[in-house]
């Protein structure tokens, strides 16, 4: 069995996490900026994209990958193993998954199954490690469809930004309430809903300072002060805030931390440099992973 997955995934995890002998496919969307097209990941990292940024005034949009793109990596996998994982990010987020859906119809010698990440980012490379794992340990394709929704309901994705020039571009939040944030120098607490993989603003503060508080206050409105998580920083190019966020968090929670990563190109286009959040859920309730 192979895995498919695409460059909304952020996959900043110990070694041991990840079963590295089992084939992992990346797809990769597109970043165009100023008439040229990159490949995220590929072509392009996060601090080219920022650094081509700085030296032009236009903002950069994405695209998902083809249907056809889709169709002929099917079509190569299925010349080794016919069994393929597909895990995209959310729906509620990007039509990648949609195209991952028609391309499987049109390769039947291929059995693709097709998975809702429902998120993205670094919590949807935990669901990609873990189905590594648990393709290794010979689970069945509706076994790992259920881990992945078990890692779901367990864990939360939460961020915010300085800057909300990109997501306003991007078309990420309302045109005019953006506007008026932005007016009014607020600073947006987004999370990732559960029920449908849409982005919900959760709140928005006057300072980042406070925001980064703001973004641990909605960690304890999901698990009691002292709750053991696990937690995982991502930002786009946002280092200064690391250690800040961090400090915060353990005042409140003991963590296990993974690795701090940074944002995949395509994410970064939408939110610009400042996007600082995390990924957590709590040790007691994670699944078992094989």
């Amino acid at each position: 069995m192979q895995i498919v997955t695409d460059t909304g995934m952020d996959l900043y995890l110990p070694p041991e996490e990840i079963a590295e002998d089992v084939p992992l496919h990346i797809t990769r969307h597109k970043v165009l900026l100023d008439g040229k097209t990159y490949r995220s990941g590929l072509d392009i990292q996060h601090k080219e994209l920022y650094e081509l940024l700085e030296k032009t005034d236009g903002l950069p949009t994405t695209s998902v990958p083809s249907t056809g793109e889709m169709v002929e990596l099917y079509q190569e996998l299925a010349k080794t193993d016919p069994d393929i994982i597909a895990i995209h990010m959310s729906s509620g987020l990007s039509g990648t998954i949609n195209s991952a859906q028609s391309a499987s119809e049109m390769v039947p010698e291929a059995n693709v199954t097709v998975i809702d990440a429902m998120t993205l980012s670094g919590v949807m490379g935990w669901q990609v490690a873990a189905a590594t794992r648990a393709v290794k340990a010979g689970w069945s394709p509706e076994q790992i469809a259920k881990l992945v929704a078990d890692i779901v309901a367990v864990s939360d994705s939460i961020y915010t930004l300085d800057d909300l020039t990109y997501l306003i571009h991007g078309g990420r939040i309302s045109h005019m309430k953006g506007l008026i944030a932005s007016a009014l120098k607020l600073k947006p607490l987004i999370g990732v809903a559960k029920s449908d993989g849409k982005y919900e603003q959760l709140g928005s503060v006057r300072t980042f300072k406070g925001a980064l508080k703001g973004l641990v206050k909605q960690m304890l409105k999901r698990h009691p002060e002292g709750t053991h998580l696990r937690v995982q920083i991502i930002h786009a190019l946002n280092p200064t805030a690391v250690p800040i966020l961090k400090e915060e968090i353990e005042k409140h929670f003991k963590c296990t931390w993974l690795p701090v990563g940074n944002m995949s190109p395509v994410l970064s286009a939408h939110t610009g440099p400042s996007m600082i959040g995390l990924g957590f859920a709590s040790l007691a309730e994670y699944p078992e992973i094989p």
